[in-house]
């Protein structure tokens, strides 16, 4: 008798040890999470609609019939009185699904569904990569975008994927955001020594004598540009922003590794690409960054790249490099009635590349709008300036979502032009569900204003006009492990927890105001 009982306490010791243990690496792994005030079938209706839009010529690992019971496991849940935000938010996780891939080595994410010749393995492309993380970081299950970064990076027995570098790259950054949003500490560590690999391989291939980094437009996934070509060495503010981030991120793994000088030697590769973006790629004259040119001399063209500094927080507080936010509001800028164009509209060379051979001449790309939008929250959030305001951001916001409709149904390309909303590659079947920009994380960091952060502390700054919606509500939200629902209720009816401003963490309210602004729990 006392044998058997001995052995149920040590199978006893086992179980409360393995408990422990989920317990403590719970942040960085899967769960089911609990929405605490919407509830998930009230959603499903958009996905039996849009699973009528199409024949589903191509599936792949998460078919059209098995959607909902994906999106109900993963996503974080949205309400709004606006009622196309909510249909593009549900759309967007629906769409984004059909691009998870099963193969040999894991799930893989794609940036097309038909498969494209200059594509790697399983028809992956590395251009959106950085989108895909920052995107898939709110999705419950982390298997899918951790698969993609690994086949990636070790995918080609164990060495990077031959296509990897076709593409100018921001993943270090991305990878560290993520780790921001589940804290898996041990995942992010583990890719570290790649991501300091990649690191140098940039470097070799693309640094210049003066520290600044070059570009072909083509493989900054940006082909026909007014700055440059497909062909020219131009010092871009892309991948001098990209290697800017990556280079923060990197600095920031090495102080969670301990190790000091490395963390050292990244953060002075990042102060020395910040001085050479702010000295080199500023024009004092068009008061924005521009490429610099092989001739090195500035473009004289302003292109939307010129935003992707702050999309890194990089241009220092306090110069007024925040002017340059001035042109999303001008006409002859960058603002046009289907949203921010990719170059300036006052340019003579404004949209003269034709159409069809991927013109980042003024056309409308999600990709670039997702940074813009990306980049402007930063400014809103972190830089005192007076140049943009949240009415900025929603307006930029609602135009998003206004474009991502085709022929009266969502629908979500390559391009599109500025003044009519037209897809102006829509009829071709690669340009169906292009996976290649975020709009849920904009939603999610943007526009109901959820900043990840490091330490323990929620903060929330909603970049909603206070008199615009009188309701809404981002629940399910798998933040550090736990719960997260935010909700603005401007009269107490609609969700019945009074009137106010609130963040719930696992179903326990834990900040309060009664106007919507920014709240950061104790």
């Amino acid at each position: 008798m006392l044998h058997h009982f001995k052995y149920k306490i040590i199978a006893l010791l086992i179980l409360v040890s393995t408990l422990n243990i989920s317990c403590k690496s719970g942040a960085g792994h899967s769960q089911k999470g609990k929405a605490v005030i919407l509830k998930e079938k009230n959603f499903k209706h958009y996905v039996d609609y849009f699973n009528t839009m199409e024949d589903e010529n191509l599936k792949f690992a998460i078919p059209n019939d098995s959607a909902w019971t994906w999106m109900e496991k993963n996503i974080p849940l949205f309400e709004c009185p606006q009622q196309n935000f909510e249909e593009i938010y549900y759309f967007r996780w629906w769409s984004a699904r059909k691009h998870i891939k099963k193969t040999p080595q894991g799930f893989a994410i794609t940036e097309f569904l038909v498969d494209r010749s200059y594509a790697d393995k399983y028809n992956m492309i590395s251009c959106a990569l950085g989108h895909h993380i920052n995107e898939f970081r709110w999705v419950h299950d982390p298997q899918y975008i951790e698969q993609d970064v690994k086949i990636w990076y070790r995918g080609n027995d164990g060495k990077p994927m031959n296509k990897l570098y076709k593409f100018s790259s921001w993943t270090a950054d991305a990878l560290y955001n993520r780790y921001l949003v589940n804290k898996d500490e041990k995942f992010l560590l583990d890719l570290y020594p790649d991501m300091v690999t990649d690191y140098a391989v940039w470097e070799k291939d693309r640094q210049r004598k003066d520290g600044l980094f070059w570009q072909h437009d083509v493989k900054d996934g940006m082909e026909e540009s007014l700055s440059g070509g497909r062909k020219v060495q131009n010092a871009r503010p892309t991948i001098n922003s990209y290697m800017f981030g990556n280079a923060m991120a990197i600095s920031k793994m090495a102080a969670m590794k301990g190790d000091k000088e490395a963390e050292a030697k990244f953060k002075a590769k990042a102060d020395v690409l910040q001085h050479l973006v702010e000295t080199k790629l500023w024009n004092a004259k068009s008061e924005f960054f521009e490429t610099l040119t092989e001739k090195d001399t500035l473009a004289q063209v302003r292109e939307a790249i010129g935003f992707i500094p702050w999309y890194f927080n990089l241009p220092e507080k306090g110069k007024g490099f925040e002017k340059a936010w001035e042109q999303i509001k001008d006409e002859k800028g960058f603002s046009a009635p289907f949203g921010l164009t990719t170059a300036e509209r006052r340019s003579p060379r404004f949209r003269t590349h034709g159409t069809g051979t991927c013109e980042w001449d003024g056309a409308i790309w999600p990709f670039a709008s997702s940074q813009t939008l990306t980049a402007l929250a930063n400014v809103l959030n972190n830089y005192d300036q007076n140049f943009v305001a949240k009415t900025d951001y929603f307006k930029q916001m609602d135009l998003y979502v206004q474009s991502q409709y085709y022929r009266g149904k969502p629908y979500l390309g390559e391009y599109l032009d500025e003044t009519t909303g037209y897809w102006l590659m829509g009829d071709r079947e690669r340009s169906r569900y292009y996976n290649h920009s975020t709009f849920n994380d904009l939603m999610i960091t943007g526009l109901v204003g959820l900043r990840p952060r490091v330490d323990e502390k929620i903060e929330v700054n909603p970049l909603i006009p206070q008199e615009k919606w009188d309701w809404f509500c981002l629940d399910n939200v798998l933040y550090h492990g736990n719960i997260i629902t935010i909700l603005w209720d401007k009269t107490g009816e609609k969700y019945k927890k009074g009137k106010g401003f609130r963040i719930f963490k696992n179903g326990k309210e834990i900040a309060f105001s009664e106007r919507l602004e920014k709240l950061i729990s104790e």
